[in-house]
């Protein structure tokens, strides 16, 4: 089953954040021998996903088992919406799941009276580089985390 933007709900206050949060893991894991520094998700508790639930808007997509299989949240910025932590897991990729949050978090931007949206990547993740440009997005900055000199991620935006 292809998935569409009709398939993806706004997280509840009773979902199940644990089973979310070890998405979030399982999609992220690859990149933690890559990055430098590490992934901020690895400070995040099932509680901090409730309370980015309940401040910002998190997409959810379910399997046919109701468990989570992909998620992202979604930050209104006074320019933009934030997409952070867009993540489809590792064997539901290729069922455009990734191009459906997209399209339902440019249905969130235009409600919120947005014309773009943006996202950050680190900067060693060339491939998801790669696939941001495939959805339409464009690098528009770079920037250093604390204690490093080189840059480290990228900024990309998308005009809707």
């Amino acid at each position: 089953m292809r998935i569409t933007k009709d398939n993806i709900i706004r997280a509840k206050i009773d979902q199940d954040w644990h089973a979310i949060l070890a998405v979030l893991h399982s999609c992220f894991a690859y990149m933690d021998a890559r990055i430098n520094p590490p992934s901020s998700l690895h400070e995040l508790t099932p509680k901090d996903i409730q309370r980015h639930a309940k401040d910002e808007i998190l997409l959810l997509v379910f399997d046919a088992a109701q468990s989570p299989i992909a998620c992202t949240f979604l930050t209104d910025k006074p320019d933009c919406l934030y997409l952070g932590k867009l993540a489809v897991h590792p064997k539901h990729r290729g069922k455009g799941i990734a191009q459906a949050l997209i399209d339902k978090s440019t249905e969130h931007a235009k409600s919120l009276g947005h014309s773009k949206l943006r996202l950050q990547t680190r900067i060693e993740l060339t491939e998801n580089h790669a696939i941001f440009a495939h959805f339409g997005f464009i690098k528009t900055a770079t920037g250093i985390h604390a204690g490093f000199s080189q840059p480290t991620e990228i900024t990309m935006e998308k005009q809707i």
